[in-house]
């Protein structure tokens, strides 16, 4: 992705702070895939069965500054980190790799469009996993092609 998502991403904060669990079942996955699609809806439906991770982790992938300080905060960086991996932060990526979260890069990366990253998903990750990266690599690429397109300029927002 463009330099316009490369964040710093402040790793000795990640550190500190004990990693919550991530591991959902497929129904989930879906359903948050359809949240990051703007079905508010399932968002909300998210966040009232206890997922409030997932909905920051959505707003986070649509750039909103507080989400991504309440994901570092709050047991999820593991998430922020995925996402600035996605968005291009080569720290971001070394980090996920140096602390076991391969799936997590190899997401990150098929958003890059690593096709050697959706190879490997689709390898060795279920079918809801392979989704989810197709899923934020669609938005992320529309929010790139807004940030190019003067006259939709902030849209993604």
């Amino acid at each position: 992705m463009a330099s316009w998502f490369k964040r710093k991403i402040k790793t000795e904060d990640i550190e500190k702070v004990e990693f919550k669990p991530i591991d959902y079942p497929a129904k989930i996955i879906l359903a948050w895939c359809k949240a990051i699609e703007r079905n508010v809806d399932i968002l909300q439906w998210l966040k009232d069965n206890g997922y409030p991770e997932l909905v920051m982790a959505t707003y986070a992938i649509y750039l909103r500054e507080d989400a991504r300080i309440w994901l570092q905060k709050n047991g999820y960086a593991h998430l922020m980190a995925m996402i600035n991996a996605a968005e291009g932060s080569e720290s971001a990526q070394k980090w996920l790799l140096r602390n076991n979260f391969e799936t997590l890069y190899h997401i990150a990366m098929a958003v890059e469009s690593e096709m050697e990253s959706f190879e490997w998903l689709g390898k060795n990750a279920p079918a809801d996993i392979f989704l989810l990266a197709q899923t934020i690599k669609k938005v992320k690429d529309q929010i790139e092609e807004n940030h190019n397109d003067v006259h939709s300029f902030r849209k993604d927002i």
